[in-house]
């Protein structure tokens, strides 16, 4: 925008309606600048004003002009048709957007340079260090894994917090900024923070060395009563109602509220977080906590919902508070229940009662673990066939509130894959040399410091072998669907991958779904220089996450030979046939038993509290317009409906393969 200086009759004019300046000649303004709408309003250092056109229609229909209004500007540039008036203090060293509407604000001020937030470490999953991160604009779920957990690769992390100090030092600035569009109404005091578009910050206590990364696409609401110190706020998140958050992070599309109050915690896409209290956790995407009297500290979370009274310790009155504990994803705790860190809990498994024994239960995933006597009793697989795993899996793509372009977060939603599949291998066999190791009749076994019952385990193996045959039979069925083959070596020549990416180990890097080899090779590439910028690091993520079906089937391929004995390059049309139909009598299983797992909830005794003062029928009744009837539930037809459709893919593929045969 070109400035010029204000002429003598419009000093002359803004003197009359009592604005004042330390220097008049310091004042520049824009072509079309006219005085009408600035009153009351001191100028102080280097000011640059735009134009004063249009209104604001506020909440009620009142209308208010854009102008200065009982405001101190001190090194402030003003876009168009802004509108700031009744600033307790002042503003200083600020460049504000254009449509900005700021009113009844304390003081906001940049103080020297600020990096606004970046660069701010956090001391995450040990609160004595060790473990920090530090946070940025561009931090993703999977940058913060790495960074706080490879730390056995020294050089690693000395690149990485390098490559975040640039960053930081490359957008610092003694000049803060408020974006176009933004809105600031009754808030205390803004100190070093720098404000994106289309922001609203209402009733906010205090903002204090942070960045707000709203804009047009997801815009970012702090509301009421709000207190950050030390923060990053990512795109489309929404802080209200009196969280107070220390030294942390907040990534997309994010809800903290209801007096939440947090300190060294990284909160990634889609976290929800009321009422209780998080310290020194790594919440990966979709950690919901909703309780008054919950408390996540010290851990590492995802996909994760967290009961009332959910509690971990992460000390034992020794050393202070040094150990740590990892839910994996899908992981769930019920009402009370408590870990005594150091533990880890296997992914999609739910946690019911106290457990002090410092379990490992990651390589079985789908599990119970259930207190009894101070013991802890495992269940494997259990959570294979129920019917709130399965929806979890299916509410987490519809829920993803973010509507920013730009993601930081790559995040695969399977319940199956080659990272959940390989820990139930492991699992499988695990279990296979427990009852080898102590006898098939054995009421109860020993599983570290854990103990599993006959009946469990031998379900649990059965869960498993379920799961497997449905997930290679999945992966097979992808790759031989819509083509039509002349004989068993076009077979062989479609089933074989596009590429050797993807065999061996797999890893969830708090969201990302990848080979760990894929993994190695950019830790490597950052340690030695040639990946050295957060936006290529990111780009190296997003990389993973597009090929991550490419890479599944490499695995898959791999697996096929060690779970059904064929060797793929000299598999059969025949061989494909029978590895179809233990596929279909998997999944249809499977969905039989979520099917009966949905009907208890609507048996007799899930009525107990519906028809308050009638007889069964009025119960039924009352249950049936409160919840609706068995056979008309949505989730009771979609089961239905994929039992259908799955039997008759597989009995496509089978009769296009038969014809071979």
């Amino acid at each position: 925008m070109n400035y010029r200086h204000l002429t003598e009759d419009e000093i002359l004019q803004l003197k009359s309606q009592f604005c004042l300046a330390d220097d008049w000649g310091k004042v520049m303004v824009a072509k079309d600048f006219a005085t009408s709408f600035i009153h009351h309003t001191r100028f102080s250092g280097e000011v640059r004003l735009g134009v004063f056109l249009s209104e604001f229609i506020l909440p009620g229909g009142i209308k208010k002009h854009s102008g200065l209004r009982h405001v101190t500007l001190h090194n402030v540039t003003v876009g168009n048709n802004c509108c700031i008036e009744n600033i307790q203090n002042y503003i200083a060293n600020y460049e504000i957007g254009h449509d900005t509407f700021i009113e009844n604000v304390d003081i906001i001020l940049v103080e020297g340079l600020s990096k606004f937030g970046n660069g701010v470490e956090v001391s995450v999953l040990n609160e004595t260090g060790g473990r920090e991160v530090l946070i940025s604009d561009k931090l993703s779920a999977h940058q913060a894994y790495i960074m706080a957990l490879y730390r056995h690769r020294p050089e690693l992390i000395n690149r990485m917090k390098a490559i975040t100090d640039f960053y930081s030092s490359k957008h610092s600035s003694d000049i803060g900024t408020i974006g176009n569009h933004a809105m600031i109404l009754n808030t205390g005091s803004i100190r070093n923070v720098r404000i994106g578009d289309y922001c609203r910050i209402c009733g906010t206590c205090r903002l204090t060395n942070g960045s707000i990364n709203s804009n047009a696409e997801a815009p970012v609401h702090v509301g009421h009563g709000v207190i950050c110190d030390d923060f990053i706020i990512s795109s489309g998140s929404h802080i209200d109602d009196g969280a107070m958050l220390t030294r942390c992070f907040i990534g997309q599309a994010c809800r903290l509220g209801h007096n939440y109050s947090a300190s060294d915690s990284l909160f990634f896409s889609n976290c929800q977080g009321e009422n209780g209290e998080a310290c020194a956790i790594f919440a990966g995407p979709f950690t919901v906590t909703h309780h008054k009297s919950t408390l996540l500290i010290a851990g590492m979370f995802s996909f994760m919902n967290a009961g009332s009274g959910s509690n971990q310790s992460n000390h034992m009155y020794k050393l202070g508070p040094i150990h740590q504990g990892t839910l994996e994803r899908g992981a769930k705790t019920t009402s009370d229940s408590y870990i005594l860190w150091p533990a880890r809990v296997g992914a999609f498994s739910l946690v019911m009662g106290r457990h002090v024994n410092h379990s490992d239960t990651s390589n079985l995933p789908f599990s119970y673990l259930i207190e009894q006597n101070n013991t802890t009793y495992l269940v494997p697989g259990v959570n294979l066939r129920s019917v709130g795993t399965i929806r979890d899996a299916q509410k987490w793509p519809k829920r993803d509130g973010r509507t920013d372009q730009n993601k930081l977060d790559y995040i695969n939603y399977n319940l199956l894959s080659p990272y959940t599949v390989q820990k139930m291998l492991k699992g499988r066999e695990t279990l296979l040399n427990l009852r080898k190791a102590s006898g098939e009749l054995s009421d109860i076994y020993s599983f570290h410091s854990a103990k599993i019952r006959n009946s469990a385990l031998v379900k649990g193996i059965q869960f498993y072998e379920i799961a497997i045959h449905k997930f290679l039979g999945n992966s097979i069925i992808k790759r031989l669907e819509g083509i039509h083959f002349e004989n068993d070596e076009t077979i062989r020549a479609r089933l074989r991958p596009n590429t050797s990416i993807g065999g061996g180990e797999w890893v969830d890097i708090s969201g990302l779904i990848t080979p760990k080899s894929e993994v190695d090779i950019l830790i490597f590439d950052i340690e030695s220089g040639k990946i050295n910028r957060l936006k290529h690091i990111n780009a190296e993520f997003e990389r993973m996450h597009q090929n991550y079906y490419t890479y599944e089937w490499t695995w898959a391929y791999d697996k096929i030979e060690e779970f059904y004995g064929y060797k793929p390059e000299e598999i059969t049309a025949s061989q494909i046939c029978s590895i179809v139909e233990k596929w279909k009598e998997a999944v249809v299983g499977l969905d039989r038993m979520v099917y009966e797992d949905a009907k208890k909830e609507f048996s007799l005794a899930s009525m107990t509290g519906f028809g308050a003062d009638g007889s069964r029928v009025e119960k039924e009744l009352d249950f049936e317009q409160v919840r609706g009837d068995f056979e008309s539930n949505p989730f009771v037809k979609a089961v239905l409906k994929h039992i259908e459709d799955k039997t008759a893919l597989g009995d496509e593929l089978i009769s296009r393969l038969k014809k071979l045969s």
